[in-house]
């Protein structure tokens, strides 16, 4: 399969899962089963990628506005899969952090399993000043720190938000770095720093 065809799949693929259910009968089971039955499995990229987990699926048939009670009862579980770090501290090194915020590699079917595979955290918000292209699906987190304080709720706050956006909203377009192991535990720390550290240009 070309990189095009596999390009055009994984585009298709969240509109495809969208789909109600009852949308014209089985129209949508038919279109996932169509994806599933032209997409190969190639490196690291198998069909499990296909598959949507409870989650995901509440908020394609909601179309990401579920009744507030289920909302509020995932996020509960969501927030119990958080794994802090067994020593307690939950900020490691900004200059790191920031390094793993222009990071963007790895998962695709062409990397090698185990690569880094950084935040790309630039790709949807404002962070450091000095980065003049960043992207707006996110909120500015410029001065984040600065602005909400480093005290240790709001470092468990970050980290938690890191490991899991879906904890504090189910249908956050942010990914779940730490819950999907695309960072672990010291690069969330580092990325916490990046936020809250008063040294970080974020906070300048």
């Amino acid at each position: 399969m070309t990189k095009k065809i596999l390009l055009a799949a994984a585009m298709a693929t969240p509109f495809l899962m969208a789909l109600p259910a009852s949308a014209d009968g089985d129209h949508r089971a038919k279109a996932i089963a169509v994806i599933k039955k032209d997409f190969q499995p190639r490196g690291q990229a198998g069909l499990d990628r296909l598959a949507e987990d409870g989650l995901q699926a509440i908020c394609n048939r909601t179309g990401n506005k579920p009744p507030e009670y289920i909302a509020k009862r995932m996020q509960d579980d969501q927030l119990q899969t958080v794994k802090f770090p067994a020593d307690g501290k939950l900020m490691g090194d900004w200059k790191e952090g920031e390094k793993i915020a222009q990071s963007g590699r790895g998962f695709t079917w062409t990397d090698n399993p185990g690569l880094p595979v950084g935040g790309n955290c630039y790709n949807c918000h404002r962070i450091a000043p000095k980065e003049t292209s960043f992207g707006t699906v996110g909120p500015s987190l410029y001065q984040f720190g600065k602005i909400r304080g480093n005290t240790p709720d709001m470092q468990k706050y970050a980290y938690s938000k890191i490991w899991n956006a879906k904890a504090f909203n189910l249908c956050s377009e942010m990914p779940r770095f730490g819950h999907a192991g695309a960072l672990n535990e010291q690069q969330v720390k580092h990325l916490v720093a990046l936020l809250l550290d008063p040294e970080s240009p974020v906070n300048k």
